[in-house]
């Protein structure tokens, strides 16, 4: 394949995409940079749905009751800072899990194929694409744990080493204690 910026007669990805007008390369540019907006917004949603997961975990251990919570804590953790759980997604919250990934990878791979057509209109399409889907589909949200005042700082430095979204709300605001 060669670097190409033919507009009519351009073929991708089968013989019924093939473009006879301007006016079906325009859609088709379109198309290419709207399936890469959908591609960054199945990401969206696959984030969105783990911290839902996170959240709903979150919520089960903190509607424990006291004595039922102390099963989760061994010896002495109660005094060194937070104690991580590990939780598994059911059966149902994977299939969802796997279908967010599966639809996430196929996209992606669709959008490769048409890049590998080496055709100038099309790869800026899918940058464009690729701008506009970071612009509306990514929020850019990100948390940081602050230490109170008179905490030990060695909490507040062990709740920022732990994994991100594995802080336990109550960890994080330091309520709850």
């Amino acid at each position: 394949m060669l670097w190409n910026w033919t507009t009519i007669d351009a073929c991708f990805l089968s013989s019924t995409w093939h473009i006879n007008t301007a006016g079906q390369f325009a859609v088709s540019c379109i198309a290419v940079a709207f399936l890469v907006v959908v591609l960054d917004f199945l990401r969206l949603l696959s984030k969105q749905y783990e911290e839902h997961l996170q959240r709903q975990f979150q919520r089960y251990v903190a509607a424990q009751t006291t004595s039922d919570r102390m099963q989760f804590f061994c010896g002495d953790s109660l005094e060194h800072g937070p104690t991580v759980l590990t939780f598994r997604a059911s059966p149902l919250q994977q299939l969802a899990r796997a279908l967010l990934h599966t639809l996430q990878f196929g996209l992606a791979y669709i959008i490769m194929l048409i890049a590998m057509y080496y055709n100038g209109y099309m790869i800026i399409s899918i940058f464009l694409g690729a701008f506009l889907g970071k612009v509306f589909c990514d929020r850019g949200e990100y948390r940081v744990v602050v230490a109170r005042p008179g905490a030990r700082t060695t909490d507040a430095t062990k709740a920022m080493e732990m994994e991100p979204g594995k802080q336990t709300e109550e960890w994080t605001t330091g309520c709850c204690g």
